[in-house]
Protein backbone atom coordinates (compact mmCIF):
# COMPACT_ATOMS: atom_id res chain seq x y z
CA UNK A 1 0.00 0.00 0.00
CA UNK A 2 1.61 3.12 -1.14
CA UNK A 3 0.96 6.42 0.91
CA UNK A 4 -0.76 9.33 -0.80
CA UNK A 5 1.78 12.38 -1.73
CA UNK A 6 2.22 14.93 0.56
CA UNK A 7 1.21 17.64 -1.61
CA UNK A 8 -2.62 15.75 -1.85
CA UNK A 9 -2.94 15.15 2.05
CA UNK A 10 -5.58 16.80 3.89
CA UNK A 11 -4.18 16.80 7.26
CA UNK A 12 -7.18 18.90 9.24
CA UNK A 13 -8.88 15.12 9.80
CA UNK A 14 -5.86 12.98 9.84
CA UNK A 15 -4.77 16.02 13.78
CA UNK A 16 -8.51 15.72 14.79
CA UNK A 17 -8.06 11.85 14.12
CA UNK A 18 -4.84 11.86 16.17
CA UNK A 19 -5.94 13.38 18.96
CA UNK A 20 -9.33 12.29 19.38
CA UNK A 21 -8.02 8.62 18.55
CA UNK A 22 -5.04 8.99 20.90
CA UNK A 23 -7.23 9.57 23.77
CA UNK A 24 -10.35 6.99 23.20
CA UNK A 25 -7.43 4.14 22.35
CA UNK A 26 -5.48 5.21 25.81
CA UNK A 27 -9.10 5.39 27.83
CA UNK A 28 -10.43 1.99 25.79
CA UNK A 29 -7.40 -0.14 26.57
CA UNK A 30 -6.08 1.20 29.72
CA UNK A 31 -2.64 1.92 28.28
CA UNK A 32 -1.40 5.57 28.10
CA UNK A 33 1.30 4.67 25.70
CA UNK A 34 -0.97 3.27 23.19
CA UNK A 35 -2.69 6.10 22.55
CA UNK A 36 0.83 8.01 22.22
CA UNK A 37 1.49 5.58 19.47
CA UNK A 38 -1.78 6.92 17.67
CA UNK A 39 -0.78 10.41 18.72
CA UNK A 40 2.78 10.28 16.97
CA UNK A 41 1.59 8.20 14.09
CA UNK A 42 -1.24 11.01 12.59
CA UNK A 43 1.54 13.75 13.87
CA UNK A 44 4.18 12.25 11.77
CA UNK A 45 2.09 11.87 8.66
CA UNK A 46 0.23 15.26 9.15
CA UNK A 47 4.14 16.63 9.52
CA UNK A 48 5.20 15.36 6.51
CA UNK A 49 2.66 17.29 4.32
CA UNK A 50 3.31 20.22 6.95
CA UNK A 51 6.60 20.42 5.92
CA UNK A 52 5.96 19.96 2.12
CA UNK A 53 3.52 22.35 1.89
CA UNK A 54 4.66 25.52 4.10
CA UNK A 55 8.26 24.99 4.84
CA UNK A 56 9.88 24.27 8.02
CA UNK A 57 8.49 27.04 10.17
CA UNK A 58 4.70 26.03 9.57
CA UNK A 59 5.83 22.44 9.97
CA UNK A 60 7.07 23.46 13.59
CA UNK A 61 4.10 25.72 14.51
CA UNK A 62 2.03 23.43 13.13
CA UNK A 63 3.41 20.36 15.51
CA UNK A 64 3.79 23.01 18.45
CA UNK A 65 -0.30 23.38 18.29
CA UNK A 66 -0.83 20.10 17.55
CA UNK A 67 1.38 18.93 20.66
CA UNK A 68 0.44 21.56 22.75
CA UNK A 69 -3.40 20.41 22.62
CA UNK A 70 -2.28 17.35 23.58
CA UNK A 71 -0.89 18.85 26.59
CA UNK A 72 -3.48 21.50 27.16
CA UNK A 73 -6.41 18.75 27.46
CA UNK A 74 -5.09 17.49 30.44
CA UNK A 75 -5.51 20.55 32.82
CA UNK A 76 -8.72 21.84 30.46
CA UNK A 77 -10.25 18.15 31.43
CA UNK A 78 -10.48 19.35 34.96
CA UNK A 79 -11.79 22.54 34.14
CA UNK A 80 -14.95 21.32 31.65
CA UNK A 81 -14.63 17.33 31.16
CA UNK A 82 -12.29 15.07 29.43
CA UNK A 83 -13.74 14.85 26.54
CA UNK A 84 -15.47 18.22 25.93
CA UNK A 85 -11.28 18.70 26.38
CA UNK A 86 -10.50 16.48 24.11
CA UNK A 87 -12.83 17.54 21.48
CA UNK A 88 -11.88 21.67 22.14
CA UNK A 89 -8.02 21.11 21.34
CA UNK A 90 -9.00 18.66 18.15
CA UNK A 91 -11.09 21.40 17.33
CA UNK A 92 -8.10 23.98 17.64
CA UNK A 93 -5.22 22.04 15.74
CA UNK A 94 -7.30 21.00 13.11
CA UNK A 95 -8.66 24.78 12.60
CA UNK A 96 -4.79 25.52 12.63
CA UNK A 97 -3.98 22.51 9.88
CA UNK A 98 -6.59 24.23 7.75
CA UNK A 99 -5.55 27.25 7.72
CA UNK A 100 -2.03 27.23 7.56
CA UNK A 101 -1.58 23.74 5.48
CA UNK A 102 -4.79 22.99 4.18
CA UNK A 103 -6.31 25.51 2.27
CA UNK A 104 -2.86 25.71 -0.05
Amino acid sequence: MAMRSAETVQTAPIVAVGLIGGYLAARETGIRPLGGVVLAAAGAYAGRSWLVKGGPATAAGLAAVYLGGFGASHPLAKKIGAWPAVFAVATASAAASYTLSDRR
